[in-house]
């Protein structure tokens, strides 16, 4: 009969042992990286123009939220996906939207420095 010490030795053998055989698995499979995955598949553009300009927008990052034309792109998608109507008009209109239509202008701006705040 073996006894504990022994026991523990052929158990950490066992454990490394394994260990080895599969990072010598790991090591023989081909790397196959993300990257690489997108290469392999059909161009994007051949696909689905909007696709196209969204992965451009995605490029170049935070000038992405500048860029009129990718406003249009995930305006398109978020329409796409959440299954809205095709507008009417594709043109956005000429007068900017506000927040308090029926406040006058600049009226949630002024600020009287004369007066303190009274809690």
């Amino acid at each position: 009969m073996m006894d504990g010490k022994t026991l523990a030795r052929v158990g950490a053998i066992v454990f490394v042992a394994v260990a080895i055989t599969a990072t010598a698995i790991e090591m023989k499979r081909k790397d196959v990286s993300p990257d690489a995955l997108a290469t392999q598949s059909h161009p994007v553009t051949a696909q689905d123009p909007l696709a196209a300009e969204l992965l451009r927008c995605s490029e170049i990052g935070e000038a992405g939220t500048r860029d009129p034309n990718c406003l249009k792109a995930w305006s398109e998608n978020r329409r796409r996906f959440l299954r809205q109507p095709t507008p009417a008009s594709s043109s956005p209109s000429a007068a900017p939207t506000t927040l308090f239509p029926s406040a006058p202008a600049g009226a949630a701006m002024r600020a009287d420095p004369a007066q303190p705040e009274v809690r």
